[in-house]
């Protein structure tokens, strides 16, 4: 029990990190980041202790760049993270039109 506790902290205190990363490299209009590590448990990346995220982030930064290019930003600036805290990490990246135009 104790040790699901500690887990749990791992991942949360992983969440804010990325939160953190992202909020200073992208200073984005709107940033959702959700630990999904939960539906893959027993998954064979997750036993290896690397958490699986999703991010939302809208970003001026990101534009006229092509997706690919937005996210190898993302991915360039979390590299540290991957491996022992991030394991997957599924990103949906914006620039501000294009966040408009999707709520509309």
């Amino acid at each position: 029990m104790k040790e699901n506790f500690i887990i749990r902290d791992y991942m949360e205190a992983t969440r804010h990190s990325i939160e953190k990363i992202l909020r200073e490299h992208f200073e984005p209009e709107h940033l959702e980041v959700k630990d999904d590590s939960g539906r893959h448990a027993g998954h064979a990346g997750a036993r290896g202790g690397g958490g699986h995220y999703q991010v939302v982030i809208v970003s001026k930064k990101f534009d006229a760049q092509s997706l690919i290019e937005q996210h190898r930003q993302v991915n360039e600036a979390l590299k540290a993270l991957f491996g022992e805290q991030v394991h997957a990490l599924a990103l949906q990246t914006y620039t501000p039109e294009q966040w408009q135009e999707l709520k509309h």
